[in-house]
């Protein structure tokens, strides 16, 4: 048995809750060291000037010294990065026998540059559900010198033994359940239940992860959107009912709507066995009446859709997204029809959009409404086609292509480095204030902001008024995730005064009744659902 530690900031990452469930089914003693990362999460909130009052590196170094593992593993994006190194080498001070593990989005994208770092053993590209448990093994066992799959590392003499990238995982239900008892000291998993359903997506946007990651595997991949049973979902979520007190579900799909005829068999269970709110994510081209209206009946309160931009042309030949107008306009309708809050995604400064596309949003957005536009200025992503293609071009030298890609130079929310047209920089920052600000304006209004409205305010005002309207639209139309985050971090400000007066005994989710989250148990749940099946016939 190996002792393996992850050490995580911010909240619960669902990856390193199904890797601590595979290793904890091999049998490994498996802990956390968590940072709440307080107003620098490197997502929302950043407030520089107060952040370093609130570091909690220290704390996450005690965690690590006291937990004493063989694998220190982390799962960094390429914002938490940086975070991630540092951890790594502080912890090789303390013990330089410790293996220390890489492996998410960011370790997928550049594991040459991960290699080339002293802190870091082990990288695991695209997904390691299979890696992990042979990781742990070559990390606990001196003589171990075999390639594992999707993996790259490095042995004594410092030379690296790389594996081959395997075809996607396809039966998702022969995983464990998510292991959500390793977050419940840090994280108030009640609030805002975090689950998967499937993995992949249908579409390779050039400025997503998915862009590079479906075609990761080096041989026969099998298909890349996998969804699991309805059964094994619901079986999870049962557990997960009874041990907390579940306030709405948060499914993080790529693409929760693929598949009508499995859509309609979960939500069923769903209904019958769940009934707690819940939101999703979807695509214009996903979305139908049908569609909507289940998803109302069972319970669905938030519906999030990416839109990014409305020239189709412009999507077409430079995002690779192509949806219609009419698709996102339809869409919007139909969930709206059916009594969902619609939240959707929009970017600005892409390369070559012509500055028109913001006003086609406008125009949609005013006719069409959404309960909120979370608007987002675009940023390169390393391996992306994207980003590749913004170093051809000139538009990004090879320096800030390297801070990229080292995780030094990234603005998740706001990238405006690559925009010199001033007035075309006000304009895009009105177009965001209207946007940010539609949900909740009176439809004759909606539709007659315009941005020379905006730009007739001074400057200073524009950026303060943007973020503004962005908390009030969060708060008045009750989206779960600005409760959640609120709880969140209000927890773990009282967590950290109890701790400066010697108070360390507080946990973030209280268990309701201790359950679980065992092996998936086929012959049981397969009884339910025949009775379930019998009733819908019925």
């Amino acid at each position: 048995m190996a002792k393996v530690t992850f050490a995580a900031l911010g909240t619960e990452q669902l990856g390193i809750s199904m890797l601590s469930a595979i290793a904890k089914s091999k049998g490994h003693e498996v802990n956390l060291a968590f940072s709440a990362s307080l107003f620098h999460d490197r997502f929302n909130l950043e407030m520089p000037g107060i952040a370093p009052f609130f570091d909690d590196t220290a704390e996450v170094m005690k965690a690590i010294e006291k937990q004493q593992p063989d694998v220190l593993a982390f799962s960094p994006l390429t914002s938490t990065y940086q975070w991630a190194l540092q951890i790594a080498a502080k912890a090789k001070e303390i013990n330089p026998h410790i293996k220390t593990v890489f492996g998410g989005v960011h370790a997928s994208a550049v594991p040459q540059l991960l290699l080339k770092r002293p802190q870091i053993d082990y990288v695991v590209i695209g997904e390691g559900d299979v890696a992990f448990p042979k990781i742990i093994q070559a990390a606990t066992d001196a003589a171990f010198n075999k390639p594992i799959p999707n993996t790259r590392y490095k042995t004594k003499d410092g030379s690296i033994i790389s594996g081959i990238q395997t075809g996607f995982l396809q039966d998702l239900d022969s995983l464990p359940f998510a292991d959500k008892p390793l977050w419940e000291e840090h994280v108030r998993l009640g609030d805002l239940y975090l689950a998967m359903a499937s993995r992949g997506c249908p579409y390779r946007c050039t400025f997503c992860f998915n862009n590079f990651f479906a075609k990761l595997p080096e041989e026969k991949s099998g298909k890349y959107v996998r969804l699991r049973s309805p059964e094994h979902m619901i079986a999870e979520l049962k557990i997960a009912q009874r041990r907390y007190k579940i306030e709405v579900i948060d499914f993080q799909d790529d693409v929760f709507t693929t598949s009508k005829k499995w859509l309609q068999d979960f939500l069923y269970l769903y209904k019958k066995e769940i009934n707690k709110p819940f939101q999703i994510l979807t695509h214009p081209r996903y979305m139908d009446e049908d569609i909507a209206k289940w998803l109302s009946n069972a319970g669905c309160v938030w519906v999030q859709m990416g839109v990014q931009s409305m020239d189709e042309s412009f999507k077409k030949d430079t995002l690779m997204r192509y949806e219609r107008s009419e698709d996102v306009s339809a869409a919007i309708d139909a969930m709206n029809k059916f009594g969902m809050k619609v939240k959707v995604d929009h970017m600005f400064g892409l390369p070559d959009e012509p500055i028109s596309a913001q006003e086609n949003a406008r125009n949609l957005y005013a006719y069409h409404p959404a309960k909120r536009i979370q608007t987002f200025w675009t940023c390169y992503l390393p391996a992306t086609e994207l980003m590749n293609d913004a170093l051809a071009k000139g538009r990004i030298t090879e320096a800030q292509a390297s801070k990229i890609n080292e995780g030094e130079d990234f603005y998740f929310f706001r990238n405006t480095e690559n925009i010199k047209d001033e007035k075309l920089m006000n304009l895009y920052k009105a177009y965001e204030v209207i946007f940010r600000i539609m949900p909740v304006l009176p439809a004759f209004i909606r539709k007659k902001l315009m941005p020379e409205h905006i730009q007739r305010m001074p400057n200073f005002l524009i950026r303060p008024l943007s973020m503004l309207s962005d908390v009030i639209t969060g708060f008045m139309m009750r989206n779960p995730e600005f409760g959640a985050y609120a709880k969140h971090n209000l927890f773990h400000l009282w967590k950290f005064f109890l701790r400066k007066i010697g108070i360390r005994n507080v946990v973030a989710t209280k268990v309701l009744e201790p359950v679980e989250f065992g092996s998936f148990q086929p012959e049981v749940v397969a009884v339910e659902t025949e009775v379930v099946v019998q009733s819908k016939v019925a």
